[in-house]
């Protein structure tokens, strides 16, 4: 019964795996239409701030798409031990793209202290996690037994 429970959840990540690839290859040509849309418009060649942001809001959003399906791989279908640093990591670039997309003049210093703690709490985990995957992972000395000198 484990082994088919398995078997059905490999089946499920995989079709995971796929769906994100046709909404990252879907969002990727919208990224594409958006640029083209802005440039061919008047005036031309010239992009302002609002179009600017939302094109960088797409692009973070592929980005961050990638890093899930790149996630769903590494952590799911090769078993990586790591599960929770490569979750904070898709994190961080998540709150990474708010923040670029984010305008400042409508949040309050409350909010915008908030996000500050969120990102610190993040990156404060990753180095936590790497740090303590460098420990688990350092090559010990082998030890030598003192021998008396003859």
């Amino acid at each position: 019964m484990i082994n088919g429970i398995k078997k059905f959840e490999k089946l499920v990540i995989k079709v995971l795996v796929v769906l994100m690839a046709v909404v990252l290859l879907l969002s990727t040509l919208e990224l594409v239409w958006v640029i083209v849309k802005d440039i061919m418009s008047p005036p031309y060649l010239i992009l302002d701030i609002d179009e600017l942001l939302e094109l960088f809001g797409i692009f973070m959003l592929v980005l961050i798409g990638i890093e899930l399906m790149e996630t769903i791989i590494k952590t799911y279908m090769d078993e990586a031990p790591d599960h929770a640093r490569i979750v904070i990591a898709v994190a961080i670039i998540a709150i990474a793209r708010k923040v670029i997309i984010l305008d400042m003049k409508e949040l309050s210093g409350v909010a915008l202290l908030g996000i500050a703690a969120i990102i610190l709490a993040l990156t404060v985990g990753y180095y936590l996690i790497r740090k303590s995957d460098q420990g688990l992972h350092k090559p010990q000395k082998e030890q030598t037994p003192n021998t008396p000198a003859t």
